[in-house]
């Protein structure tokens, strides 16, 4: 008995060393695949791999005569000035708070589109509608903020129409609630259609013969949804919610910047705006950016661990890892 289970043992022992080929062989074999992916590989390497040495900024008291290696350690005291600014601490609060406010209004609605257009039966129709919804994607921030600013500004369109009607003028660009819910309507808009593709995707490839069968047993649209569309989506929900959280703390540089003011900056700057600032307008150092920025990576890498460990442990969903 023992002999049997020692010689099935040493079967299955040379049938896995027979599927784990050596990686030269592998790599030889699928070189044009690898070929394909050596581009992204060096792209990371020379932009995000080899700048990290950078890091070591927020530790130093930057001398542009000894540069990064020669420049003196500081004792910690970039951290110190960091974590008592006032104006920090303020783009630290703005950042969660937009953040999770694009978490919890505007991750849901991709999803909410993408059930909705699989809905529609005419495919010309969906078709318009999701080139109508993806099309502002294609629009920079810079473009649709100075749309924006021309509708709503004091002397813009919307403020003369309310004037004509009898109406007071309404400050959103300078009111800070108002420009909050401005930021989420507009990223909603621009975005909500291209984000809604992936989830399209997922839809595709679920088998028509699974919504055929839920018709004959009597299940209506809204069953159907939930029953077969939403436990094929979920996965694809769960992959983005983390790669979501991981990136919480990058609250939109690029819709921001170009479309607050000095009015809403108790409200609307976020730690990428206020690191803009203090390294080109207030010229606070190298060291104290760079400290920003690592916390700022710190909080994001915690995150990223911390929404996989739910995604995988609590909801039982496939992660990252």
């Amino acid at each position: 008995m023992g002999n049997a289970i020692q010689e099935d043992y040493r079967a299955g022992e040379i049938k896995l060393r027979r599927l784990k080929k050596p990686l030269g062989k592998e790599i030889v074999k699928h070189k044009y695949l690898y070929l394909l992916v050596l581009p992204t590989i060096i792209f990371f390497v020379v932009f995000a791999y080899v700048p990290m040495y950078g890091v070591i900024l927020a530790f130093k008291d930057f001398d542009y005569s000894l540069g990064i290696f020669g420049s003196p350690w500081n004792d910690f005291q970039n951290f110190r000035d960091v974590l008592g600014n006032p104006d920090f601490v303020n783009a630290f609060k703005n950042t969660l708070f937009i953040s999770f406010g694009r978490l919890i209004i505007e991750f849901p609605v991709p999803i909410v589109l993408a059930l909705l257009l699989n809905e529609m039966f005419n495919g010309k129709l969906r078709k318009v509608y999701q080139t109508v919804f993806t099309f502002p994607h294609f629009i920079s921030w810079v473009v649709l903020s100075g749309i924006v600013t021309t509708i709503l500004s004091d002397q813009g369109l919307l403020n003369e129409l309310l004037q004509v009607f009898g109406f007071g003028k309404n400050n959103v660009l300078t009111e800070g609630n108002s420009f909050t819910a401005l930021l989420f309507i507009s990223n909603i808009w621009k975005e909500a259609g291209w984000s809604s593709i992936i989830y399209l995707a997922a839809i595709a490839g679920i088998n028509p013969e699974l919504y055929e069968a839920a018709s004959i047993d009597g299940a209506g649209r809204f069953q159907q949804i939930k029953s077969i569309t939403w436990p094929a989506l979920k996965g694809t929900a769960a992959i983005l919610l983390i790669l979501a959280v991981g990136g919480i703390m990058n609250g939109g540089f690029d819709q921001i910047f170009n479309l607050y003011n000095s009015a809403v900056y108790n409200r609307a700057d976020i730690l990428d705006t206020f690191v803009y600032r203090s390294a080109f307008t207030d010229a606070t150092g190298f060291g104290f950016s760079t400290t920003v920025g690592l916390l700022k990576s710190v909080i994001n890498c915690l995150l990223l661990f911390s929404a996989n460990f739910v995604v995988t442990h609590v909801f039982k969903e496939e992660g990252l890892y």
